[in-house]
């Protein structure tokens, strides 16, 4: 339905306004927004008037869309368009739409939109209008009380408020304590956990050398700059000198009590330090000094300045039990390295001078161990038998150190004691099992032995669990001697090891060598002996004739290539000169 009325002067506005309140009141119109219309339709109407001109006011009911399940909604549209004047100077419509439901009687809502001409009538039809807005001012009475109602609770619920952010602020207070506490435990914690590790993880580093050198040039790159900015290490010499006055005197003091010592102006209260005057040599920096300790006497002193104005008692603690670990693992070196020593000296002067019979040319070859306290059991011997006949021998006793040199040399005497008496090399080796067994049940020993005489072209040899012996031909065809050896010397069980005869003609050359020449720990022992083999028939004829000591160095040269040399070293070759 759409209802129009034509405006030009006041009257017409009025009856407009008028006609307007009655049909939004006959559509059922809210009075709140019943209100509003007739409002804004009068202040827009006054707007008119003073522009001048004929203006057209169009009620007309319509529907809004809504989203399912509800149902369209009813509204009023006003709309005032401006006069074709205002129109052509760009004056737009002026609209409003209000809410309504659906008239139940067309005919009232007819009745309502039609004004008397008669001014009585239009002005109790003005005050009939107005009656809506004493209805609105009447429900904003209402809201009034209604508002002043829950302005009081609000007030007293921001009261609640209030005591309630106090209870929180406290609440929170003694939260944010807490996490404080719970974060200063944590960062101690941290910290502890962060100085163990860092100890755990020096300890490492200092155990893993046994050259005692070399853990005094990394303990003070394990400590600078996190925990010092400098590191004096003072080793006193073998005869127990001490440091002389050239060093701080809280490092003497150090030296003499055994204790750390402290040396600032002012106490630094350590666990387990003295506090002593400031040094000499510095007298504007702090010193931490502390004796590396042994069961005998201190090793030296480490001297140390903190990365800071002082160290922190829990960073002091830790320095003190790094400087233990390091004097133990400098300790441990030290006579790691005076043991090897002994070892390896005892092993070179028990090496035999090698014989030169006719026709026959030797040259041995032994290399001690370079990592690890593994030298000692390798051993070479050959020297000549009452009948001429010349015995050539390779051996390894289990075990390293001095022990398995003593043991070294005691089976090399008794091998030649036994000699003297002949005997083929399994009968040699057969007595030197009882021998092993009886003297050191405990230890092992492998061997393989070759005996060459000048009177018969064979080399008849014999092994107890050791590697084979290589044979090149002199057509430089070479094999492995892998006759079935017998088992370890000094093993608990009775053996009688066999002999193995094998053709040896002029040029032959015969290689006895310790596992620690071929045997590879990712390997094993196989590839390592087809290695030597190979290095062996590269030679050629003239070669080993001419220079058997240089061929024995080109042997050892590709072999040991690929060696950590974490075992001792030997190689004998024998080698039968050429007729012509």
């Amino acid at each position: 339905m759409t209802r129009t009325w034509q405006i030009s002067d006041v009257t017409d506005a009025a009856v407009a306004r008028v006609a307007a309140a009655r049909l939004a009141a006959a559509f059922g119109v809210p009075p709140v927004e019943r209100a509003r219309l007739t409002a804004s339709l009068g202040a827009q109407l006054r707007l008119c008037l003073t522009k001048g001109g004929t203006w057209r006011l169009a009620l007309e009911t319509g529907t809004v869309s809504r989203p399912a399940p509800q149902a369209a909604e009813r509204v009023l549209h006003a709309v005032v368009t401006p006069s074709p004047e205002a129109a052509a100077a760009g004056q737009p419509p002026w609209r409003v739409t209000v809410p309504c439901p659906e008239a139940d009687d067309v005919g009232a809502v007819a009745d309502a939109g039609a004004v008397a001409d008669d001014p009585a009538e239009l002005a109790q039809a003005l005050l009939g209008a107005d009656e809506d807005t004493a209805l609105v001012l009447e429900r904003l009475t209402e809201q009034e009380g209604l508002v002043d109602f829950h302005r009081e609770e609000l007030q007293q619920t921001n009261q609640g408020v209030v005591a309630l952010h106090a209870e929180l602020d406290a609440a929170g207070r003694a939260q944010r304590e807490a996490f404080a506490a719970e974060r200063k435990a944590r960062t101690e914690a941290e910290h502890a956990r962060r100085r163990l590790t860092f100890l755990a993880d020096a300890s490492a580093v200092l155990t893993a050398s046994l050259d005692h050198h070399e853990i005094v040039r990394r303990l003070p790159e394990l400590l600078v700059p996190e925990y010092a900015t400098g590191v004096d290490i003072w080793l006193f010499d073998q005869d127990g000198d001490r440091p002389g006055p050239a060093h701080a005197a809280a490092a003497v003091v150090a030296a003499r009590t055994g204790r750390p010592q402290y040396a600032a102006a002012h106490p630094g209260g350590l666990p387990g330090v003295d506090d002593q005057p400031p040094s000499a040599l510095a007298p504007d920096r702090p010193l931490l000094c502390i004796p590396l300790p042994t069961r005998q006497a201190p090793l030296g002193v480490v001297t140390l300045s903190p990365p800071g104005d002082r160290w922190d008692p829990d960073d002091a603690v830790m320095l003190v039990e790094l400087t233990r670990r390091a004097s133990i693992a400098i300790d441990h070196a030290q006579r790691y390295q005076h043991n090897r020593d002994i070892a390896e000296t005892l092993q070179r002067a028990l090496l035999t001078e090698l014989p030169a019979p006719p026709g026959l040319a030797l040259a041995a070859r032994y290399l001690p161990a370079t990592h690890g306290l593994n030298i000692g059991g390798d051993w070479y011997d050959a020297f000549r038998q009452p009948d001429g006949g010349v015995i050539a021998v390779v051996g390894d006793v289990t075990g390293h150190g001095l022990r398995a040199a003593v043991m070294m040399s005691q089976l090399r005497t008794a091998l030649r004691a036994y000699a003297v008496d002949g005997g083929s090399p399994g009968q040699l080796l057969t007595r030197l099992h009882t021998f092993l067994h009886h003297l050191q049940p405990d230890l092992f020993a492998t061997a393989v032995i070759a005996r060459f005489h000048p009177d018969d072209p064979t080399v008849t040899w014999a092994a107890a669990g050791h590697p084979p012996p290589v044979l090149r031909t002199p057509d430089g065809a070479v094999r492995t001697l892998d006759a079935k050896p017998g088992a370890m010397l000094g093993i608990p069980m009775h053996q009688e090891i066999a002999d193995h005869t094998v053709p040896m003609a002029p040029g032959s050359t015969l290689a006895l060598y310790t596992d620690g020449l071929v045997e590879r720990r990712a390997r094993g022992i196989d590839p390592g002996i087809a290695r030597l083999a190979d290095a062996l028939g590269s030679f050629g004829p003239a070669e080993l004739d001419t220079d058997l000591e240089g061929s024995a160095d080109g042997i050892l040269r590709p072999m040991l290539s690929d060696s950590e040399r974490d075992d001792d070293v030997c190689l004998l070759l024998c080698h039968l000169r050429g007729t012509g």
